[in-house]
């Protein structure tokens, strides 16, 4: 799963349209419950390499700060400003996803039995 400028969100809109379609079947006719995850992928395995990517991003914008910061002529000062939004704007959207998960379970916890 690679993160670009404007992929995680794209990817959070696409993994939520997906979400709703397969909340919106009808169960068919023999009552069985159809497969939910039809990609191949887990969940699990998707949020973990949205994280890692992240971390990426994180330790790139780190490097570049440092390279900059200790006069390589190699990296701009613009490189580094926009590496640094970018992994300020992959932590943002991540620690929203987080949040919306600690909302839904508070949520589903609430709920009576």
């Amino acid at each position: 799963m690679d993160i670009k400028s404007n992929s995680l969100f794209a990817q959070m809109q696409s993994m939520s349209l997906e979400a709703m379609n397969h909340n919106t079947q009808a169960i068919t006719s023999d009552n069985a419950i159809p497969a939910v995850n039809k990609s191949g992928s887990n969940f699990g395995d998707l949020l973990k390499d949205a994280v890692n990517s992240v971390n990426d991003l994180q330790q790139t914008a780190g490097a570049e700060r440092t390279a900059f910061e200790m006069g390589d002529p190699n990296v701009t000062l613009a490189q580094t400003m926009i590496s640094a939004s970018k992994a300020s704007i992959g932590f943002e959207a991540t620690v929203q996803v987080r949040n919306k998960f600690v909302e839904a379970y508070k949520e589903i916890m609430n709920m009576p039995v």
